[in-house]
């Protein structure tokens, strides 16, 4: 008998789960553990979530790394981090940059979909978490419901959040609510 598929919340790596590195207005990753900070509230955020039933699956573009000023060891190291000191159950990572056309670079859900064939997720029942536009579109592709912690660093969205927050406090919050009320209408 096959396993019922699990909700999950898609997060966003850098701006969501860590710091992301502000320059001329503009987020950038870190470069290297040495600028790497996970975010106060990340744990506990994740912890709740958890509790909940979730999977907690990180998709993060990391074009750096085709575009050559980061190696994918860097990148590899800060991913091994994120995943000691927080409970996530996979990381899915597109090095690629947008002239390669590739189908995992957000907006494109395919780092989404590959979670989904390896985990058994049921994306109506999922959340896609970020602080750009890539992230929401992805979401939205992928048929989950979209959570835009903060102001989107001024870009322009072509479909809106299904909710906007300040933190990612606030974003579990929200979500936990959303899957409660689910459980209660069915």
């Amino acid at each position: 008998m096959a396993r019922p598929a699990k909700a999950a919340v898609f997060l966003d790596r850098d701006g969501v789960l860590n710091k992301a590195i502000i320059r001329s207005g503009k987020p950038y990753p870190p470069r290297d553990l040495g600028e790497f900070a996970i975010i106060a509230d990340a744990r506990e955020s994740l912890d709740a979530l958890k509790s909940e039933g979730f999977l907690l699956v990180v998709v993060t573009n990391q074009p750096d790394v085709a575009r050559g000023r980061v190696s994918r060891a860097k990148v590899d190291a800060i991913n091994a981090k994120l995943a000691g000191d927080l409970p996530l159950d996979t990381i899915e990572v597109c090095e690629h940059d947008d002239n390669e056309h590739c189908d995992c670079r957000k907006p494109k859900p395919g780092m989404m979909l590959r979670a989904q064939q390896k985990l058994g997720i049921d994306l109506p029942r999922s959340f896609m978490v970020g602080d750009r536009w890539r992230d929401i579109e992805a979401g939205r592709r992928a048929g989950c419901r979209t959570v835009l912690i903060g102001d989107g660093y001024g870009e322009t969205f072509s479909s809106a959040p299904t909710f906007k927050v300040a933190s990612l406090a606030r974003a579990a919050s929200w979500i936990i609510e959303q899957s409660r009320l689910g459980r209660e209408i069915t």
